[in-house]
């Protein structure tokens, strides 16, 4: 699967090979050129290498969660209301006709 750190040069650390970009972009059906999987090989690359960083870090005693920022309930309660009425929603309708909105013919 993905390489095991290869080193290239002194300071340059490969986590995912080239030949490993072709097969996944073969596996996906992606005709890549050359200067494309260069590019992705070196993005993926970085993407990897900070993920080791992350790895890294303390995270003992922090709770998991779904979210960075804490979510509420957005929606309102479940309670029947009066409809706005045909008058108010056919209002801004271009064209109606009786009780609907009556739009172009779309399918032949």
């Amino acid at each position: 699967m993905i390489a095991e750190c290869l080193y290239i040069e002194e300071d340059t650390v490969l986590k995912i090979t080239k030949e490993e970009v072709e097969h996944v972009a073969h596996l996906a059906r992606l005709n890549l050129r050359e200067d494309e999987k260069e590019k992705f090989t070196s993005q993926l690359n970085d993407i990897l290498l900070y993920m080791e960083i992350l790895n890294k870090v303390d995270t003992t005693g922090v709770e998991p969660m779904t979210h960075a920022i804490t979510l509420h309930n957005a929606f309102r309660e479940d309670v029947t209301k009066e409809s706005i009425g045909r008058d108010l929603a056919l209002g801004n309708a271009p064209d109606e006709m009786g009780d609907c909105f009556r739009v172009p013919k779309i399918i032949e």
